[in-house]
């Protein structure tokens, strides 16, 4: 039975599994937040270039999420070490940054997520390196294609399983693989929060979305088979067959006649080429 919490400005909000319906004021605070995230991943579009450290960029999400009077909500997450995640090619997500140059051809996901004011504004995007091969631009436009066909199933009354199902249906008539491992989140207040949001689902099953809930929407296609494996460093995934990954991620609000998302790009780089 699916529980949802109405919360106000006042209350101590609990990682218990209900469901949080959020107010205009949260909405408000999920604006900002999530405008910072999108400004931080605008700004790196013209850095990720051949010879690029990840680290370096990493470096620059820490400098403008503090400038923006936030922190990384990553820093320090269960021994996490840094203010961002950059998967490149086969990872599929939670790729460390380190001192990894970037190479002519590979593309590349970045993952921020600011925590402004008690508010988490969580965001990724494709970067395509160089000159990029075409399968790779057509998985990298696929996906992007994928999450906003997702979000464009939220809205109050679906189910959550409409999202996934829109999700899966996009992605397999290409013949990709859905990722089924690592799915999106409630989120606000706390950084991963209920419900779930699987990526490959049958519509008309799961909760019924209602105004006030906040989630993210960030499916991970695999050109390949969708199976991944997992790292002995405890964080990043990679595509068990070796096929390249894409992933793309909004933060959104369901509203009274839809939903609203928190973070698309200011400057209109919603997809590369940027």
């Amino acid at each position: 039975m699916t529980e949802y919490q109405t919360i106000t400005a006042d209350d101590t909000v609990l990682r218990d599994g209900t469901i949080k319906l959020h107010g205009p004021e949260a909405f408000e605070a999920m604006r900002k937040a999530g405008r910072l995230a999108a400004e931080i991943l605008d700004a790196l579009a013209p850095l990720v270039q051949p010879g690029v450290t990840t680290g370096y960029l990493d470096d620059i999400v820490r400098q403008m999420t503090l400038d923006g009077g936030a922190v990384p909500a990553t820093l320090g997450y269960r021994g996490y070490e840094h203010s961002s995640c950059l998967s490149i090619n086969h990872v599929v997500c939670h790729g460390i940054p380190s001192d990894k140059t970037l190479k002519d051809g590979d593309i590349v996901n970045i993952d921020v997520t600011p925590l402004l004011d008690g508010w988490h504004g969580d965001s990724s995007r494709m970067y395509l390196v160089g000159d990029v091969s075409l399968k790779a631009r057509r998985l990298v436009d696929v996906t992007h294609e994928c999450l906003m066909i997702g979000i464009d199933q939220a809205k109050p009354g679906a189910r959550l399983g409409d999202i996934g199902a829109a999700i899966q249906a996009h992605a397999e008539q290409y013949r990709y693989g859905v990722v089924r491992e690592f799915c999106g989140h409630g989120l606000g207040r706390l950084f991963h929060d209920a419900p779930e949001v699987i990526h490959a689902a049958r519509a008309g099953t799961g909760p019924v979305l209602k105004p006030g809930m906040f989630f993210t929407i960030e499916p991970m296609i695999n050109l390949g088979k969708a199976g991944v494996k997992l790292l002995n460093d405890g964080w990043t995934a990679v595509t068990r067959d070796k096929s390249l990954s894409a992933q793309f991620e909004h933060s959104i609000g369901i509203t009274e006649t839809g939903c609203e998302i928190f973070t698309l790009s200011p400057k209109g780089l919603h997809k590369p080429p940027y």
